[in-house]
């Protein structure tokens, strides 16, 4: 039952934080605004003196969740969701083109408030790359993932773990939220945004894994990336 509630708590919530902007876009629309803020959040994360760590980690990723936005809201009971872009290096050491994906949480404890968050997950080895890709749902309890937050105005935790799957950067952009909750980061595809990018049939493993799928739009993105060495 509490298992069912949860799942339910985030379904709700996720439609209620994701979709208030993308209603009034079209996918065209939306996925060009994701790759611009997408680009931006990644500048303004190496320029933050809270997170003066983030920049190292980028030359050794194997790829990149981005999340420029994502509203957490809740009292007692919470939910969080945004859309983002994976995007991870090619075999040559440059990087690939980006995939579209809604990422949320439900949780459930003493916690009130609102704000935005935006977010950089950065995927340290193929292995967990390619579940994040093959399989939906959410990291460590269905995906295998392990992560670490290392945040600026939100959670915090050591990067000295060697063997962390993914480290997340996060930065508050607005409000305040506080208290204890039980929470998973869940991951799913956004199937509208992909074939808009792209073209009917594209999906995550064919535009990331096997790089059959470009688009000259998200070149800002990856110029942005190749700074990193």
């Amino acid at each position: 039952m509490r298992k069912m509630a949860f799942w339910m708590t985030f379904a709700f919530g996720l439609a209620l934080v994701s979709a208030c902007q993308e209603m009034r876009e079209t996918p065209e629309q939306a996925t060009a605004r994701l790759l611009d803020w997408s680009a931006d959040t990644v500048e303004n994360f190496a320029r933050l003196p809270q997170l003066k760590d983030f920049a190292g980690h980028i030359p050794a990723a194997r790829g990149l969740l981005i999340v420029p936005s994502s509203v957490k809201a809740g009292f007692l009971v919470g939910a969080e969701g945004g859309s983002g872009v994976l995007i991870a290096r090619t075999a040559d050491g440059g990087w690939g083109y980006p995939a579209f994906y809604t990422v949320g949480a439900a949780s459930f404890g003493l916690q009130v408030g609102v704000q935005d968050v935006e977010t950089v997950l950065v995927i340290r080895n193929d292995g967990a790359l390619r579940s994040i890709i093959r399989h939906q749902g959410k990291l460590g309890a269905d995906i295998g993932v392990t992560g670490l937050f290392y945040g600026a105005g939100m959670e915090a935790a050591t990067t000295t773990h060697l063997r962390v799957d993914v480290l997340a950067f996060t930065n508050a952009k607005v409000g305040a939220f506080a208290g204890a909750s039980v929470e998973g980061t869940a991951l799913v595809r956004r199937r509208d945004f992909n074939e808009a990018f792209y073209g009917a049939g594209a999906t995550p493993e064919a535009i990331v894994l096997e790089g059959r799928h470009s688009n000259p739009r998200a070149d800002k993105l990856r110029s942005v990336l190749d700074r990193f060495r």
